[in-house]
């Protein structure tokens, strides 16, 4: 496997985005912490486990950095080396008891997530767990969002793998230089550059406001109609949610469970293809058929629910590390029956939101966001994390993968709950997808039923890529469809 350079110099200030994802580590509604559980077909060597996450470390120097904020708000916060970084504080190893059961390893993950980062250090966590049954083994990879979103993870992890199982030696890189800084001495550094800050801040405005003026003189029309589809979108974006809540998924706790289930990914793009639609389409009319299938069975059928899905906005010359991702909300629907029309109906909705000029609304107002006290930013931060439900769809490696001498069998991606009741990842790997459902018990009561439902819900959609099948309405795929995804150990 190809291991691309990443630079070492990068960016020192955290964007207005990270900032405010940092700041809500503080609380367990607002954590953004992600965590990738990959399982290995059989113990990894320890030293070599050791020395590859030291590599990249050196590499990707953001694993080696912390947060310092300054006393007070004169400058952007940094991240800097930390000249404490002990990598026995983040690398650790335990076994489970026996049988070793995926159950056992997923509650273990759920605790490992729920558990708040130490803002102090290095925003990350990993956790290598022996004991697993029929003699594997598995890596829990936890990092905060503030630290990169899922994509820039892949290329994070892309430092860690090799692409056989016994490598040859490669050289670790040279220890970055720490740097010995708090809070005051950014301060006083603010201070002292304020002058010039200001001055720049200036001419920065100046600058935009002559862009402007200059646009509207050379192409009126398409500039103020620019501008008056952007604040169309702004309002619609703000105006609120595109569906009721469910009266179901009112309850928030901090009580989670995690369910797993695993589909080939030949089949789920070949039911996308009988319908004209994306992977990511079949994915999402999988989990509503699932969802609303679970609202039938508690007696409280709904036509629709919020659900949000976020959108990379990451270019190739973007690096590794930080966020570049904003949030849409459809309407999904749940009381449509027809797996292949629900598809459609997620598929125009989708493509909608997508195209909106203001997708991007809360980077754009980072900037202004990430400086409000708590008090002012939490109201905020509910509204915007409003949705019922979360999914997500991260694209993995299509080859196999090796990770300290064992090969990586699964991954699955385990996101935050930030608000919501659920939060769904599908990660593509080596032709098969998992999807991985993270979701508050007091918002779930009935997991039994939930992890059922959203087993048929797959099961339907992945009919209509079979041979001469026929969309079956959902009175009918209860009866007992196939079983055409597997449904993750318990």
């Amino acid at each position: 496997m190809a291991h691309p350079p990443l630079t070492v110099e990068q960016p020192d200030e955290l964007s207005p985005l990270d900032y405010l994802l940092f700041r809500g580590e503080s609380r367990p509604a607002t954590r953004s912490a992600f965590l990738d559980l990959e399982i290995l077909d059989r113990p990894a060597d320890w030293t070599m486990l050791h020395e590859a996450l030291d590599r990249a470390s050196r590499v990707v120097v953001r694993m080696r950095q912390k947060v310092v904020t300054p006393t007070f708000p004169v400058t952007s916060p940094r991240w800097v080396i930390d000249p404490d970084f002990n990598l026995d504080y983040h690398l650790r190893r335990v076994a489970l008891p026996a049988p070793g059961t995926l159950r056992q390893l997923l509650d273990l993950a759920e605790v490992t997530l729920q558990s708040p980062l130490d803002t102090s250090r290095a925003l990350w966590e990993a956790l290598y767990v022996e004991g697993l049954e029929g003699g594997r083994s598995a890596l829990l990879m936890k990092l905060s969002h503030a630290v990169t979103d899922g994509l820039g993870g892949l290329a994070l992890f892309e430092q860690l793998y090799d692409a056989q199982r016994d490598p040859e030696p490669r050289p670790l890189p040279p220890l970055p230089i720490p740097r010995d800084m708090s809070g005051d001495d950014l301060l006083r550094s603010g201070l002292e550059r304020l002058p010039e800050t200001a001055l720049s801040a200036y001419w920065n405005a100046l600058g935009g406001v002559a862009g402007t003026v200059g646009r509207l003189i050379r192409r009126p029309g398409p500039t103020i109609a620019n501008t008056v589809g952007f604040t169309g979108s702004a309002l619609r974006a703000l105006g609120g949610l595109p569906a009721e809540p469910s009266p179901l998924l009112r309850r928030r706790s901090l009580v989670s469970r995690t369910h797993v289930l695993e589909v080939p990914l030949a089949d789920l793009r070949a039911a996308a293809k009988a319908v004209g639609g994306s992977v990511n389409d079949a994915y999402l009319a999988a989990l509503c058929g699932g969802l609303g299938r679970y609202h039938e069975a508690l007696g409280v059928p709904v036509d629709a629910l919020p659900l949000a899905i976020p959108v990379s906005l990451r270019t190739g010359d973007d690096p590794a590390s930080g966020n570049r991702f904003a949030g849409v909300t459809i309407a999904a629907p749940m009381s449509e029956t027809d797996p292949a029309e629900r598809m459609r109906l997620i598929r125009y909705q989708v493509i909608a939101r997508r195209s909106e000029p203001a997708i991007d609304l809360i980077g754009r107002f980072a900037p202004i966001l990430s400086i409000l006290p708590d008090a002012a930013l939490l109201p905020i931060a509910e509204r915007v994390t409003s949705a019922d439900v979360q999914a997500s769809n991260v694209p993995g490696y299509a080859q196999e993968t090796f990770l300290a001498g064992a090969k990586v069998e699964r991954q699955y991606g385990m996101g935050p709950l930030p608000g919501v009741a659920m939060m769904a990842v599908l990660v593509s790997r080596a032709g098969t997808c998992t999807v991985t459902v993270r979701y508050d018990t007091a918002s779930f009561a009935v997991p039994d039923q939930l992890e059922k439902c959203l087993q048929l819900g797959f099961d339907e959609v992945i009919e209509l890529g079979r041979p001469r099948a026929r969309p079956r309405s959902r009175t009918r795929a209860r009866s007992g469809p196939r079983q055409a995804a597997k449904r993750g150990s318990s």
